[in-house]
This record gives structure tokens, C-alpha cells and sequence, in this order.
């Protein structure tokens, strides 16, 4: 096994879209985007939205992180950037023939938690005000452990939030300290204790391996600690190495971080904890227990993936406010202006923040669906697309990942750990144009 990862970790996409954004071909403009917006409404309104905002403040640097962030201590931006936030709901809003049904909503970051309860209170009911909400609608948000109080619970609660995600990372304090990310392992497992006192249903946390000296025995205690707490659901994902694009990754270096071979029996560890502890592997770095949506999603074949990751709503709309984020029309991509105050002056002038996007040709809503198949079926049909791809796909099927059963193409359990590559021998743009400079971190 540990042979197959060697050899399949290279640099590849993580696949929240087809095309990938660094082969976005920018053919949109406002009108475009326009009429992209009312030509989605009208498809797919009836069977609800998805909406994504990104709350991109931060009190302090993770230096491992690679979002879009912004650092500050001053709380007043929360009132500009809410107020911007809302706008540009109201562009959508206009667009709209109808009042739209929310099926699925999301808080990430930055911290969400940097704001205020009461601040987050007339975000989300001044956003719904104007809205439906679907019989089953999921909400949920992103919080830090050292600043996410018991208000920010019962408030985002009493709005409709069930669903807590945690980014833990690692409780090794060297670790911490090298990305700027602490928290003690007792203030997680009170929050934890606190949010399922209120009535969260489903708590997530993330864990990174590959993190600067992480060792086998400072992910054995992480694991340990977190097998204690029995989070709903777990992303234990690789560390993407990116500091061509994330500055922060250069408090470190990269003889601070584990070898490849180290790496994979960091992975291993995790693994077979997760394992003995009855989690099961939705794929691509995602597990869940045995009673959680995410996992009877997959069983039953209704999982779906999109910009905010896997997900147990199958929306085909999905609306990013906020800088830098993404709005997903189904045959159109389009992402919002990055920096805070340009796009607070785009909307606040009444248009729309988006700074480059997409318009998904015939070829690429086929490609789309194959690998959404793969992604969240771990299976995709055999049509001429196949056999565009045959030949990248042969080492795959050599090396037992991969096989063909009933003219569909079947990813197998050890197949899982590599769906990124198979995903990329799909990838008919990225062949096209294989980029000749460091884009995409590695795939583990």
C-alpha cells in the first residue's frame, strides 16, 4: 500500500468543480452572469439552493492555512462586511423570479466565530427574511475552538444550525505552535459536550497529516484524544504544502515537515484508529459513523460534492457570497473578487463581485458528471469519454484500483485513496494543458 501512495502522490486538483479554477476561461461578464442566474432559478429552485458565506476574518494567522483570509483584532469590519454581505444578496434576490427555497446553508472561513453572535443573528435572519426554507434544510457553520462561546452556540441554534464543524488539526503543542493554531484538548471536548447539550446533531472535526514535526506518536496521542470525543463525522486530510501561494507556510520550511514515508504511516495510524473506532470511509479523505447523513448518504448513493465539500444535499445551485466565494449555476462558475474591500466597493456600487468565471460547454457537463460519479459514487459509466481516457486509465486498473463490471467503471475500497488520481485521468482540460509550474498541492 504505502508502494501506491508513493507512486500516486503527485500534484492533482481536489475536485469541488469541473473545470478546476486554473482552466476557467473567464467567458462571462455581468449580463452573462445575469442571465445565468435566472436560467438556474428556474431550473432548480423547486428542488432548493445551496448558499455558501465566507466570513473571511481571523484574529491570528494559521500558517498552515490556505484560505482566503483576513488578519485583525478590530471587530467594526464586522458591520461593513455584513451590510456588503446582504447587498449582494439583494442582487441575487432581484434576479430571482420567486423567493428562493434554502435547502442548505454554510458558514466557513476565516472564522465565522470572529463574529458576534448577535452580529451572526441579523446575518442569517435578515438573509432568510426574504426567503423559504425546505422541509429538510441543513445548516451549518465553522468555528474555532478558543472563541466559539456558548451564545454563538445557542444563538446559531436557535436560527437552525444543527451541524458544528471544528478545525483541530493536532492537539501536539510543538505542532501548534509551528502553525499558529492552539487549542487545548479539554476546551474542544467541553465545546463538543456543550453543542450536543444544546441539540447539535452532528459534530465534524478536521485533522491534517503531514503538518511541520508531526511525528507517529504525536498523531497516535491526536487520535487518541479524538477517538475519546466520537465526532459524528472527521476529515482527515493531507497538508497542502502551497507556499507559492500561502506566505504563512514559510515559518517552516520543508525539512520541518515528515518525509513521504513518514507522511504515509501518519496517514496509517490515523487510518486504522478511525477503523477500530467503527468509522467508515466515505472517500477522499472523509469518514463518518455508521449513523450519520453523511455515511447513510453514501450508502445510499445521494452523496454529492461541491465547492464546500461532500455534502448530503444535492443542490445544483449554489450561491457564494462573500470575498472569494464561488457560486455554482450547474453550466456556469463564477468566483467572487478576494480582497475585503474590493469587493465590498463592487457590491456597495450594485453589482455583482465576481472576478473571473465559466461557462460549461457540452464536453465539460459530461466530464463533470464522470467525475462527481467518481467522487461520490466511487463509480461512473463507460462512454467515448472512457476511452478518450483509457490509456491514463490503464495503470489504475494494473494496479487493482479500478475495475470494469456491467459497463461502469468501479473504484474498489483501496481505490478510495487515490480517487484524485482517478479523477484526473478524466480531467480532459487539465490534459490539454498539463501546467508546466507548481499549481496543485499533492494528492497525499
Amino acid at each position: 500500500m504505502l508502494d501506491l501512495v508513493k507512486k500516486y502522490n503527485i500534484p492533482t486538483p481536489r475536485y469541488t468543480s469541473y473545470p478546476t479554477v486554473p482552466y476557467w476561461e473567464n467567458n462571462l461578464n455581468e449580463e452573462s452572469w445575469k442571465i445565468k442566474i435566472k436560467q438556474a432559478f428556474k431550473l432548480f429552485n423547486k428542488d432548493g439552493i445551496s448558499i455558501y458565506i465566507h466570513l473571511p476574518f481571523c484574529e491570528s494567522l494559521c500558517t498552515y492555512c490556505a484560505c482566503n483570509t483576513r488578519i485583525t483584532v478590530n471587530h467594526a469590519v464586522e458591520t461593513k462586511y455584513i451590510q456588503a454581505l446582504l447587498k449582494e444578496w439583494k442582487l441575487y434576490l432581484n434576479e430571482f423570479e420567486g423567493k428562493p427555497l434554502i435547502k442548505e446553508l454554510h458558514l466557513g472561513g476565516g472564522t465565522p466565530t470572529f463574529f458576534s453572535p448577535e452580529n451572526l443573528k441579523y446575518l442569517i435572519s435578515s438573509l432568510l427574511a426574504n426567503a423559504e426554507l425546505a422541509e429538510e434544510f441543513d445548516f451549518s457553520f465553522e468555528g474555532h475552538p478558543d472563541n466559539t462561546s456558548f451564545e454563538h452556540l445557542k444563538t446559531l441554534f436557535e436560527l437552525g444550525f444543527k451541524r458544528l464543524s471544528l478545525g483541530i488539526q493536532d492537539f501536539d503543542i510543538k505542532v501548534q505552535s509551528a502553525i499558529n493554531r492552539f487549542q487545548k484538548f479539554e476546551t474542544v471536548e467541553n465545546l463538543i459536550h456543550t453543542a450536543r447539550g444544546i441539540g447539535y446533531t452532528s459534530i465534524n472535526l478536521d485533522i491534517i497529516y503531514g503538518l511541520p514535526f508531526q511525528t507517529e506518536m504525536s498523531i497516535f496521542d491526536t487520535f487518541s484524544k479524538v477517538k475519546l470525543l466520537m465526532p459524528d463525522r472527521i476529515a482527515f486530510y493531507s497538508y497542502a504544502h502551497v507556499p507559492w501561494l500561502k506566505p504563512g507556510q514559510r515559518k517552516y520550511s520543508e525539512l520541518d515537515l515528515p518525509a513521504d514515508e513518514d507522511k504515509k504511516k501518519l496517514y496509517k495510524i490515523g487510518m486504522e484508529i478511525l477503523n477500530d473506532a467503527g468509522y467508515k470511509d466515505i472517500g477522499f479523505d472523509h469518514f463518518a459513523l455508521p449513523n450519520d447523513a453523511l455515511y447513510i448518504a453514501s450508502e445510499s448513493k445521494t452523496l454529492h460534492r461541491n465547492f464546500m465539500g461532500y455534502t448530503t444535499n444535492k443542490t445544483k445551485m449554489l450561491i457564494g457570497l462573500g470575498c472569494s466565494s464561488i457560486s455554482d449555476l450547474w453550466d456556469a462558475f463564477g468566483q467572487n473578487i478576494k480582497t475585503v474591500e474590493e469587493y465590498q466597493d463592487s457590491v456597495n456600487a450594485g453589482k455583482f463581485a465576481i472576478s473571473k468565471g465559466h461557462i460549461l460547454n457540452t464536453e465539460d457537463l459530461t466530464i463533470r458528471q464522470h467525475i462527481l460519479n467518481l467522487m461520490c459514487l466511487q463509480q461512473t459509466n463507460i462512454d467515448n469519454y472512457f476511452y478518450e481516457a483509457e490509456e491514463r486509465l490503464s495503470e489504475l486498473f494494473d494496479d487493482k484500483l479500478i475495475e470494469i463490471i456491467d459497463e461502469s467503471i468501479l473504484v474498489n475500497n483501496t481505490g478510495k485513496l487515490f480517487l484524485r488520481n482517478i479523477c484526473l485521468a478524466y480531467d480532459l482540460r487539465y490534459w490539454k494543458k498539463v501546467p508546466q509550474k507548481a499549481v496543485f498541492s499533492s494528492s497525499s
